[in-house]
C-alpha cells in the first residue's frame, strides 16, 4: 500500500483518542453495538441501503471475544494483528488476509501505533457479483456459498497468508478508497474489485488456511473427493486439475501421496459403491447400471466388479435382497 495511504492510516481517530484518554483502555462498545457489547451490530457500521463499510482497525486496545451479524474481511495493511479463533492464535501480517463468517466469536489483542488493518464489513448480498465471478469448487467459493445461503456447517473462517501481493494490496486500495471518498457507483465498483481480489486469492490458494489450520493438500483432496462424489459418471483429472488451476502431475502426485491411491482408484472405489447400491436398493437392469456409473465397456465392468467383491453383479444383487 501506498505510502502516503499508510501515513494517513497511521494518525490517531477519534475513536482511538477516547481509548488513550480513559483510566482504563477499553473498547467504546457504543461505537458497534446499541444492546450486547459482545454481539457488533451491522446497523452500527454500515450505511442504511449498502452492503459495504470500511473502518481502520481501533489500535491501542485489546477487543474481548465478540461477533458480529455481518461478514468481516480484515486486510492488514502494516505491521502484525494477532486474532484469536476457537483457541488458535492466528498472527497476520501485512498483505494476510482474514474471513469470518456471521457470528464467529473471536478476540483481537491490542496493535501498536504502526500495525495497520482494514475491518471491512459486508452483508451477505454483497457477494452475490464477487460469487458469479468464481469457479464454484473451490474453498473460497464454497466459503461464500455457505454465508448466502447461512449455513451454519460451512466454514467458520478462512485465512489467507498472501504476504506482499502487489496486484491483492493495489485492489484492497482502490476498495478503501472508494469507500472512504464515497465515489459515484462505488459500492458496483467495489462488488467488481472483491471478485478480482477473490481470483487473485484463488490462484495461490496453496497458502490457504481452512477452520484450523487446514493445509494446501487437505483442501487439494477435500476437493478432489467432492468432485468424484458429484461427478463418478465422468469424471476426469485432467478436467479437475484445470478447475482448481494446479498441474495435472502435482494434482496426480499429491492424491497418491496423501490418500495411498490414485485418481482412477479412487474413481473406481466410488463407482463400484454406486453400483452396489444400485444393485441391492433397485430394480434396474445391470446394463443400466453400469452407464449410470461410468462405465461403457461391460467385460471391463464385470471383471472389476468381481475383483472387487467375489461375486458377479448378478449374484451380489440375488445375496443382498
Amino acid at each position: 500500500m501506498r505510502q502516503e495511504i499508510i501515513k494517513e492510516l497511521e494518525l490517531i481517530t477519534d475513536e482511538e483518542k477516547r481509548v488513550l484518554s480513559g483510566e482504563k483502555q477499553q473498547v467504546i462498545w457504543d461505537i458497534y453495538s446499541s444492546k450486547d457489547k459482545f454481539e457488533v451490530d451491522a446497523k452500527r457500521l454500515i450505511r442504511q441501503g449498502e452492503y459495504l463499510s470500511v473502518r481502520k482497525h481501533c489500535r491501542f486496545v485489546d477487543f474481548p471475544e465478540h461477533g458480529h451479524n455481518y461478514i468481516e474481511i480484515l486486510y492488514v495493511c502494516q505491521g502484525t494483528i494477532v486474532n484469536w479463533i476457537e483457541g488458535e492464535r492466528i498472527v497476520m501480517e501485512a498483505g494476510d488476509i482474514l474471513f469470518l463468517n456471521k457470528e464467529v466469536k473471536h478476540s483481537i489483542e491490542e496493535a501498536g501505533i504502526h500495525d495497520i488493518g482494514l475491518n471491512f464489513m459486508a452483508l451477505p448480498e454483497f457477494f452475490d457479483i464477487p460469487l458469479g465471478m468464481l469457479n464454484k469448487d473451490n474453498v473460497l467459493a464454497e466459503f461464500l456459498v455457505s454465508v448466502l445461503r447461512n449455513n451454519d456447517t460451512g466454514s467458520k473462517y478462512l485465512y489467507f497468508k498472501l504476504g506482499h501481493e502487489p496486484v491483492v494490496d493495489n485492489l484492497m486500495e482502490n476498495i478503501a478508497l472508494n469507500l472512504f471518498t464515497n465515489e459515484k457507483n462505488h459500492e458496483m465498483i467495489n462488488q467488481y474489485t472483491m471478485g478480482l481480489v477473490f481470483l487473485q486469492i484463488i490462484n495461490r490458494i496453496e497458502t490457504a488456511q481452512k477452520n484450523t489450520q487446514m493445509n494446501y493438500h487437505d483442501i487439494l483432496i477435500e476437493t478432489t473427493m467432492r468432485y468424484i462424489d458429484q461427478h463418478y459418471r465422468d469424471a476426469n483429472l485432467t478436467d479437475l486439475a484445470e478447475d482448481m488451476n494446479q498441474s495435472l502431475s502435482v494434482l496426480s502426485r499429491t492424491i497418491k501421496q496423501e490418500t495411498g491411491c490414485t485418481f482412477k482408484e479412487l474413481l473406481q472405489e466410488k463407482r463400484f459403491e454406486k453400483a452396489s447400491m444400485f444393485l441391492s436398493e433397485t430394480d434396474l437392469p445391470i446394463a443400466d447400471i453400469m452407464v449410470a456409473c461410468g462405465y461403457e465397456n461391460s467385460s471391463y465392468f464385470y471383471r472389476k466388479f468381481k475383483e472387487k467383491y467375489q461375486v458377479s453383479p448378478k449374484e451380489y444383487r440375488k445375496q443382498s435382497k
